[in-house]
């Protein structure tokens, strides 16, 4: 049985999987390493894979679509309310996925917390970040007296 919904935690090293098929049973507990992601995911049939957003979200997003699966980004607040026992990677992956199938509900009724990646959004956003001077920098150049 292949899972419908994954519930993907990122780490460092070791990411957790957890999936459920459409009736919503229980049908992937994996942990992978970094080197295993893509492969693992290049060989499952398209499917929704709700992530909760940190520093890599975003590039692991946009690798997960370009293999064909929709990813959802959820922030930590939504994904809380579903986390069953103590915090570890097993308990975030599966709370992951508990809140993307639960999207309905009151918690996550807001529709804009299940954010689909868009490439061309996200590369303009890194484009624009990355050519902008910051602005303390500017600042501190302006209100500097001149040494004449």
């Amino acid at each position: 049985m292949h899972p419908t919904i994954i519930g993907l935690d990122l780490a460092k090293h070791v990411f957790q999987a957890d999936g459920v098929d459409a009736a919503g049973k229980a049908v992937l507990r994996k942990k992978l390493r970094r080197s295993e992601l893509i492969a693992f995911f290049a060989k499952l049939p398209s499917c929704v894979v709700g992530i909760e957003i940190c520093d890599t979200a975003h590039y692991w997003g946009r690798e997960l679509t370009a293999l064909g699966h929709q990813v959802k980004l959820m922030p930590a607040a939504y994904v809380k309310p579903y986390v069953k026992r103590g915090k570890n990677d097993e308990a975030d992956a599966e709370a992951t996925c508990g809140a993307v199938t639960r999207a309905d509900d009151a918690v996550c009724a807001d529709q804009k917390c299940l954010a689909a990646i868009d490439p061309d959004a996200t590369s303009y956003a890194v484009s624009v970040r990355a050519t902008r001077a910051p602005c303390w920098s500017i600042r501190r150049a302006v209100s500097l007296p001149s040494l004449d």
